[in-house]
């Protein structure tokens, strides 16, 4: 069988694109504001990746870089700051933050309108009750990439491993509102073998490098490799041993340039969303 791999940086571009020209029509630019705590090189990687990707398409981003010893106080206050400034488009904290901070405090302190990580309890509840408002940007991007290869779900069996707030359970949601039959499996399951081996559409997002190997994949699925890890070689590996998986799945997200890529491009589309929301208001009437 071949097996396509999901060309992940080329989805993101085309994304960009289209944004781009969202943009040009809106009054204003949109404005996003990213907090960073503390020195960690990965967050710093990734902060820098969000600058650059924001100006592409015209979003301006303003970096707030808090030291590592930053009081919870402080950043609320920040947080609220930005929340109530009118130039604001989107808040997004990048993660993780430092053990002194809760960080379930701090991104329930966001508005749920600037919320463009889509991480709120409010957003969050908006996605299980089939209203969302705020998706978050890496199950968004997980299904872009499933649909780039195959457009019609419903029916499908989807199997989730891992149940994180961040990736497993929202993309429970949006999958099952595709309708598909959906299963999650995460730590604490016995015989996951069993499981992931039924699946048509398999997401793996643990962790964990080289968890699921080709024996664990059936024939035809649809992969979708959330997970990336750096190895002691200084080499980049997913949770899915990609070589393995070759000839079994249908199409399968490469480690880098699969999931990555497109989560930036979904949490640009966010920021453009909120800026048209507030640009073009729906009335009420």
């Amino acid at each position: 069988m071949q097996t396509i791999m999901i060309d992940g940086k080329k989805l993101a571009n085309e994304k960009r694109k289209e944004l781009k020209k969202r943009v040009e029509h809106l009054l204003t630019p949109p404005h996003l504001d990213v907090i960073w705590v503390g020195d960690n090189p990965a967050s710093a990687v990734y902060v820098r990746h969000k600058e650059q990707a924001g100006a592409s398409v015209g979003i301006e981003v303003t970096v707030h870089h808090l030291p590592e010893s930053v009081p919870e106080l402080e950043l609320l206050d920040l947080i609220e700051q930005l929340n109530q400034s009118a130039a604001v488009d989107g808040i997004l904290v990048q993660l993780p933050l430092p053990k002194h901070l809760t960080e379930s405090n701090i991104l329930e302190a966001i508005d749920p309108a600037k919320d463009v990580d889509g991480l709120t309890s409010f957003n969050l509840g908006h996605l299980l009750s089939g209203s969302p408002q705020m998706i978050p940007c890496t199950p968004q991007a997980c299904m872009e990439l499933i649909e780039s290869v195959e457009p019609h779900l419903a029916g499908k069996l989807a199997v989730i491993v891992g149940r994180s707030r961040l990736v497993g359970k929202p993309l429970f949601q949006l999958l099952l509102a595709k309708h598909c039959t959906v299963l999650q499996a995460h730590s604490k399951t016995v015989n996951l073998t069993s499981l992931t081996r039924m699946a048509d559409i398999l997401v793996v997002a643990t962790g964990h490098p080289g968890l699921i190997s080709g024996a664990d994949i059936k024939p035809g699925a649809i992969v979708i490799d959330v997970g990336i890890s750096k190895m002691p070689d200084g080499t980049l590996a997913g949770d899915v041993k990609t070589e393995d998986a070759k000839g079994i799945a249908s199409a399968i997200t490469p480690v880098p340039g699969g999931v990555g890529p497109m989560t930036v491009a979904m949490l640009l589309e966010n920021v453009v969303l909120a800026a048209e929301r507030k640009q073009n208001p729906v009335s009420e009437d």
